[in-house]
C-alpha cells in the first residue's frame, strides 16, 4: 500500500472531529440538506467552496457561513453533469483555499415517473445528474488530492432508494442510486493507493424545500396516470419516533469526513431512523 492510513488512536476527540486546516468543496448547497452539510463542515473549521445552480444563494450562504465560523467560504454557479463545470469548481476550489481535502456529492434530482410513462429525457436528466455528477466530482477531487500527496475524502449523499424501493415510478431515481453505491465502492478500490478515502451516506426522506417540492410532484405524476402511492410519512417507518432533519444527515457526513472515520472506505452509512430494517 504506497500510502498508509495513520493511526490515529493516540490523538484526542477534539482532534480527531477537527477540520481546521482542510479545504472542502459541497455540490448542491445552496439549499436543505446541502446547507446543513456545509454548515457542520465550516463549524468544525474546513474552509468551503459551494456549488450549485443557483449562483446567488450560492454565494450568500458562502458569505453567512464564513461570517458565522470565520472561514473561508465561496459560493459559485456550477452543474455537477458538466465536465468543464466541474473541473473549474475543482480548480478554482485549489486556487482560492489552498487545496482540496474533502468533497460531498450531494446535488441530486428526485423526478418521478411509471416506467411505462417515463420519457427518454427523465432517465437521462436523473443519470446526468445523480449517477454521471458524482461520477465527475469524484474523479477531479480525487485527482487534485492525489497531486497534493495527502489523500482526502469523498462523501457521496445515496439515499434509502440505494437499498430498496419505496414506491412506485422512482425507476430512474433508484437506478441512479443503486449506481452511486457501487461507484462508492469502486472509488474505495482504485484511490486507496493514493490516501483518498470514499463512503457513502444514505438518508431517508428528510423534508427540506428540494424534497418535499419532488414528493408533491411525484404524487401529482401518479395520480394523473392513475397510480395510489403512499403518502412520504417515514414516520410510519422510523424507529425513533420523528422525522429525520436535515442536520441529521450531515453530523453523519461530518462523522465520514473527519479523521473519527480514518478505518472506513467502501461503505455506504444508513442515516435513515431504521427505515431499511
Amino acid at each position: 500500500m504506497p500510502f498508509p492510513f495513520p493511526d490515529v488512536s493516540s490523538r484526542p476527540l477534539s482532534d480527531l472531529i477537527s477540520l481546521r486546516g482542510r479545504r472542502a468543496v459541497v455540490t448542491g448547497a445552496a439549499q436543505g440538506l446541502g446547507t446543513a452539510i456545509a454548515a457542520r463542515l465550516t463549524e468544525a473549521g474546513a474552509d468551503l467552496l459551494i456549488m450549485d445552480l443557483n449562483e446567488e444563494a450560492a454565494r450568500a450562504a458562502a458569505e453567512e457561513l464564513a461570517a458565522r465560523h470565520s472561514v473561508t467560504a465561496i459560493g459559485m454557479r456550477a452543474d455537477v453533469s458538466d465536465t468543464a463545470s466541474v473541473i473549474a469548481a475543482a480548480d478554482r476550489a485549489v486556487a482560492e483555499l489552498g487545496g482540496l481535502d474533502i468533497w460531498v456529492n450531494n446535488a441530486g434530482l428526485f423526478p418521478n415517473a411509471p416506467v411505462l410513462q417515463m420519457p427518454d429525457e427523465m432517465w437521462e436528466q436523473v443519470f446526468a445528474v445523480n449517477a454521471r455528477g458524482v461520477f465527475l466530482g469524484s474523479r477531479e477531487a480525487a485527482r487534485r488530492m492525489a497531486e497534493h500527496g495527502k489523500g482526502g475524502v469523498i462523501v457521496n449523499i445515496v439515499s434509502t432508494a440505494g437499498f430498496q424501493v419505496a414506491f412506485p415510478g422512482m425507476a430512474a431515481y433508484v437506478s441512479s442510486k443503486h449506481a452511486v453505491r457501487g461507484l462508492t465502492k469502486s472509488l474505495a478500490v482504485d484511490l486507496a493507493p493514493l490516501g483518498v478515502r470514499a463512503l457513502g451516506v444514505a438518508p431517508s426522506y428528510v423534508p427540506t424545500e428540494g424534497n418535499t417540492a419532488a414528493a408533491a410532484q411525484a404524487a401529482e405524476q401518479a395520480a394523473a396516470a392513475g397510480i395510489e402511492i403512499p403518502a412520504l410519512d417515514v414516520m410510519q417507518q422510523s424507529r425513533i419516533g420523528r422525522l429525520g432533519v436535515p442536520d441529521d444527515i450531515a453530523r453523519v457526513v461530518l462523522f465520514a469526513v473527519s479523521d473519527l472515520s480514518i478505518i472506513m472506505t467502501g461503505s455506504t452509512l444508513l442515516a435513515d431512523a431504521g427505515e431499511a430494517l
